[in-house]
């Protein structure tokens, strides 16, 4: 192989590597914000059963 082969299959590799890796972290933050929004809900019904059950 020449250098400049080297060099091309080393740049895909890191764009393959960076492109997996942003990916991987965007669903990560998704699945993050998906849980939190749902325990925000759960607290908010857990709220008003409590406020109901003192009526």
């Amino acid at each position: 192989m020449r250098k400049s082969s080297h060099a091309t299959a080393g740049l895909a590799a890191l764009l393959l590597a960076l492109t997996l890796g942003l990916t991987s972290c965007g669903n990560t933050i998704r699945g993050v914000g998906a849980d939190l929004g749902n325990a925000v809900d759960a607290t908010q019904d857990a709220g008003r059963s409590v406020a109901n059950s003192v009526r």
